[in-house]
């Protein structure tokens, strides 16, 4: 089947600190390639099912199920086996929010997503909250945005009073269960020489089918996958330690010095030591 989209245009209030856009899809879509936002990302399921890669794990989102995505945590989302699907998208800075409710730990508690599965009740509630700021942001009447972000605190306040999903309770289908536990394996051993054929024997699977359901799943390839995990390390070993460049190199699996700068800076645009005084900058 084709896919064929029918959305509302992107609402941006705030400065473009907070945005929100209607969709809804029919037809088998391909996996876009993973990817992440400077504001964190809320969405919300009205019809159908869709799958998400994000935190090392897949996590299958069905109708009235609503998931918040951690600022610049790299995620993905393709269709399952029910391709036609309906959502409303909002990316959002904290700030926005009442004080109580800005703090990510309450949300997120270190992890890179927060699943929630509503209740009947508690889906009509969002969605008539969720349809409100699309109608607001349509009509644009006098005070407009300040109506938005009280319904959008509105929502929050529904979610925060919901009962959330366990954040380990993701799809019981052993496809999703293999990735998960593939990715899981590739975060326990980034310190290693990983290669596909390796972990594929892990598996007792080919390095082929590996290859082929990891990035249908992930948006990642295999190897790209690895690297963004060592990075990602990496980042956080450079900026919350005085540990040397060249001992962080060889502690997140990289043999070459070199390469390892290549590739940081390729990824995250600055060379390790530029990108330590910048975060150090940005702290004061």
């Amino acid at each position: 089947m084709k896919s064929v989209s029918v959305s509302q245009p992107k609402y941006q209030v705030a400065n473009e600190q907070f945005s929100i856009q209607h969709m809804k899809r029919a037809g088998i879509t391909a996996m876009p390639r993973a990817h992440s936002h400077s504001l964190i990302e809320m969405y919300y399921l009205r019809e159908g099912e869709r799958i998400y890669f994000v935190d090392s794990q897949v996590v299958t989102l069905k109708k009235g199920e609503l998931i918040l995505i951690q600022s610049d945590e790299m995620h993905a989302t393709a269709s399952s086996e029910i391709a036609e699907f309906e959502r409303i998208l909002i990316n959002y800075h904290p700030a926005l929010l009442p004080t109580p409710l800005q703090d990510d730990c309450k949300w997120f508690n270190k992890r890179g997503f927060h699943l929630f599965r509503l209740m009947l009740r508690e889906q009509t509630e969002a969605e008539n909250l969720l349809l409100r700021i699309l109608e607001e942001c349509r009509e644009c009447r006098p005070f407009y945005e300040t109506s938005v972000l009280t319904l959008f605190a509105e929502l929050m306040i529904l979610l925060k009073r919901s009962e959330p999903l366990t954040q380990n309770d993701s799809s019981k289908h052993p496809l999703h269960n293999l990735v998960t536990d593939v990715a899981t394996y590739i975060r326990e051993h980034y310190q290693k020489p990983l290669t596909l054929e390796e972990t594929a024997r892990q598996f007792f699977i080919s390095p082929s089918y590996l290859s082929r359901i990891f990035y249908r799943l992930t948006g990642f390839h295999f190897r790209e996958y690895v690297v963004h995990i060592r990075i990602l390390q990496a980042k956080r070993l450079i900026t919350q330690s005085n540990i040397k460049i060249q001992e962080i190199a060889s502690n997140v699996g990289f043999e070459h010095l070199s390469h390892f700068n290549k590739t940081f800076k390729r990824v995250t645009g600055y060379n390790p030591s530029h990108y330590r005084k910048e975060i150090k900058f940005r702290q004061g």
